[in-house]
């Protein structure tokens, strides 16, 4: 077991659903004191997101341009948020065994 000086002994975990489990029942600030922390920077650590390029008609993006602005966001965002939402419609389709093999676009 770890020590930490005023705080409880962080116990030895097995395995990550051990710990998993312990930590979901205790509070870090019991075992852990936040005045010991350090500041970390991780300059290589990459984002979660990729870059992609695609063609839509101008209606489209003028549309998602109008809309956004209604909506006092950047267009990208809301194209995005929509996109997200059609994956996620079409995921419960296929999870819920509806698609039986044959491609459906909920639009």
């Amino acid at each position: 077991m770890k020590t930490n000086s005023n705080k409880k002994p962080i116990p030895h975990f097995t395995s990550e659903d051990q710990e998993r489990e312990f930590w979901a029942k205790n509070s870090p600030l019991d075992y852990m004191s936040p005045k010991g922390g350090k500041t970390v920077i991780f300059p290589n650590l990459k984002p979660s997101t990729k870059s992609i390029s695609i063609r839509l008609p101008e209606d489209m993006i003028n549309f998602l341009k109008v809309k956004a602005n209604r909506m006092d966001v950047p267009y990208q965002s809301l194209a995005k948020i929509y996109l997200a939402r059609q994956i996620q419609t079409e995921k419960q389709i296929e999870s819920h065994g509806k698609m039986k093999g044959k491609r459906a676009l909920c639009v």
